[in-house]
């Protein structure tokens, strides 16, 4: 039903505002972020929780996959922030790898960390634009502990990859005591219970311990299918 004018809320014809001109800001993002990520080659995202500290053990475990994923000639992408995030960068760093900040602009939480290559820090003020930049440019997904924000990176890959908006690519949750009560629940009620996905969605997903187990799924995957941005 169309809400005439008459019967919107009070005050809504006063309200003013300047999206038309949001679009020209939007645009740069997409160019900026576009231009300087094709240069990059190909790298594995790496997502995680802001709020790990250093003394947690998932941080140093995020250091080492992200050295073995270095290690074995991809860069890897991060959020630029503390936590997970910072591990990531750190563990490329360590190993004299690619090392890539997308920065997003948040009240709280997010500020850059020191181990992201000064070249390939990006800065964006709408996480929509970000999280292109992280599905088109990835060869993979390392999913590590994290939040809502770490929820929404895995399952935007997931149905991007369900519905074939993007090509397929490795989704690699490491902590089996973290994600493996979350992937029991997508298997009995999402699949077997209600059946609102396939048995073949499933294989989209890989739970593994340790860095060396994410490394063998990586390698296994592109001994099948090229190396190249995912649209």
């Amino acid at each position: 039903m169309t809400m005439h004018s008459e019967t919107r809320p009070k005050g809504w014809n006063e309200i003013k505002t300047n999206d038309s001109w949001a679009i020209f800001k939007i645009v740069g993002e997409f160019v900026n972020g576009f231009e300087k990520m094709s240069q990059i080659g190909p790298c594995v995202s790496v997502f995680g929780s802001a709020r790990t500290k250093p003394e947690d053990p998932y941080y140093e475990l995020a250091v080492e996959v992200s050295k073995k994923i270095a290690e074995n000639g991809y860069g890897v992408i991060t959020g630029g922030g503390p936590g997970i995030m910072e591990a990531g960068n750190k563990g490329a760093h360590l190993a004299g790898g690619t090392s890539v900040g997308l920065n997003i602009d948040l009240p709280f939480e997010q500020h850059d960390n020191p181990y992201i290559d000064s070249d390939k820090s990006l800065d964006f003020d709408y996480f929509f634009v970000r999280k292109v930049m992280f599905v088109k440019y990835s060869q993979g997904f390392v999913v590590m502990p994290g939040g809502f924000g770490t929820l929404d990176e895995l399952f935007e890959a997931i149905t991007l990859i369900q519905t074939h908006k993007i090509q397929k690519f490795p989704i690699i949750l490491v902590g089996k005591d973290f994600w493996g009560g979350l992937l029991d629940w997508v298997k009995s009620t999402l699949l077997d219970k209600y059946g609102n996905i396939s048995p073949k969605d499933i294989d989209l997903i890989h739970l593994v311990d340790t860095p060396e187990e994410v490394i063998e799924v990586l390698n296994d995957f592109y001994e099948k299918y090229q190396l190249s941005p995912n649209f």
